[in-house]
């Protein structure tokens, strides 16, 4: 008989202070995980001074809370054996802390404290800046990263999706900007929290609500910034002596809210994403042996999208590379795909879709992404029977609706001058 899979869900809890908690219990091991969501990112920087997100995230997990100095505040987490995680991406903060049931109150309490009262000590202050400085400078030694960021810089022109954290800007951030950017973006209603592990909702909401619970604030939800109307087109060479090329492509595209979303995740899996089988790998590495690593790519938020490819190519086969993968996505929009390319795509989306819910504290943790992104309720319990519902016709009717290579943005790094024809 044909496997039923029947994913449990959160139970989702409004606090009385407008955070949003998502709670699923497992009780197999001692151990209680929390992780959280909150609108901010690198997108929020301020202009003329980016690197403020990425900063205030390292500072406030490094630099001590305003009751406990940061060395005993190391201290105190070694001997939890807990290590809290805090990063900032383009369009969200992310939290992730996890430790042992019988220290859930001192952990609770240190996490607390550092997501609301985060002393931002001068000397590890200093200490961060430091160390973003440094890894701007090894940037230019990483060509894969640096032609994504050039990418990423044509393909939001005058938006701040696109800016990026420079030796300029941060000579111009301060210890002052990073208390500024917490107290705006950190506050109950912009976050959302998961609790899973072995802990009962009784437990959850008591310990919570003391710990978080206390921390009041009347702010409205951080405005959505608009969705990006146009990028960059046509192809822009970043000349670097390499023995290799990268090669990036892109374009704006439809957002996980879209009901072509589950048709544009097989023509992308097909596409290049689907690993050693896709059409790009076999193509360009494993058939004409044009690159050591090539495929797509497919970035859906909740209001827009950005489907791509990369190639990383010998230096000589950077044109044949491009060219290559360009016919491939014509292709697919001109003939299509065949019965079982949709077949193999389908099942391995799904099989990979089963895998992501392993356990609890990942299943209440895809709840809250979608609750992020504002997808319907039902996105998760729909998602295997609209991915199953996607037809030949389907995937070539989306890319010849939304794969247009005269509005497609095109990076290439390298020795320019060896290029070839």
């Amino acid at each position: 008989p044909a496997l039923e899979i029947r994913l449990p869900r959160a139970e989702k809890i409004e606090l009385q202070n407008g955070m949003t908690l998502f709670y699923l219990p497992d009780h197999e091991l001692p151990l209680v995980s929390i992780s959280a969501l909150l609108r901010a990112g690198t997108m929020y920087d301020p202009p003329g001074k980016e690197g403020v997100a990425e900063l205030t995230a390292t500072v406030m997990v490094t630099g001590g809370t305003k009751k406990i100095k940061s060395v005993e505040m190391d201290q105190r987490l070694d001997q939890l054996a807990a290590t809290p995680s805090l990063s900032m991406f383009l369009d969200h903060g992310s939290v992730h802390f996890s430790f042992f049931k019988q220290d859930i109150a001192e952990s609770l309490d240190l996490f607390a404290q550092i997501l609301k009262e985060p002393a931002f000590e001068q000397e590890r202050f200093e200490l961060g800046l430091s160390l973003k400085k440094a890894d701007l400078l090894r940037i230019a030694d990483n060509p894969q990263r640096l032609a994504f960021r050039e990418f990423n810089r044509l393909l939001y022109p005058d938006d701040p999706r696109g800016r990026y954290a420079t030796a300029a800007s941060l000579h111009n951030i301060s210890r002052k900007d990073l208390v500024e950017y917490h107290e705006k973006y950190f506050f109950p209603s912009n976050i959302l929290v998961t609790v899973s592990g072995d802990i009962t909702r009784e437990e959850t909401l008591r310990l919570i609500g003391h710990y978080l619970g206390s921390w009041k604030d009347a702010r409205s939800a951080i405005p959505l910034l608009a969705p990006p109307q146009a990028s960059a087109k046509g192809v822009f060479v970043m000349k670097k002596e390499l023995p290799q090329s990268v090669v990036v492509t892109g374009e704006l595209t439809i957002s996980k809210n879209h009901p072509d979303y589950y048709a544009f995740l097989v023509l992308d899996f097909i596409a290049g994403s689907g690993g050693f089988p896709s059409r790009i790998f076999t193509a360009v590495r494993n058939k004409e042996g044009l690159a050591y690593s090539a495929g797509s790519f497919y970035r859906a938020r909740g209001d827009y999208g950005v489907f791509g490819t990369y190639a990383f190519t010998k230096t000589s086969s950077t044109y044949d590379a491009l060219t290559l993968i360009q016919s491939i996505l014509l292709d697919i929009s001109t003939a299509g795909i065949s019965n079982s390319e949709l077949d193999w795509a389908k099942k391995s989306i799904l099989n990979s879709f089963i895998f992501s819910f392993e356990h609890p504290s990942q299943i209440a943790e895809q709840q809250m992404i979608h609750a992020f992104d504002r997808l319907p309720g039902d996105y998760l319990l729909l998602y295997r029977d609209r991915i199953n519902a996607v037809t030949v016709d389907d995937v070539k009717r989306v890319a010849k609706q939304y794969l247009q290579e005269n509005k497609r943005l095109t990076v290439i790094l390298g020795n320019a001058d060896q290029f070839g024809k």
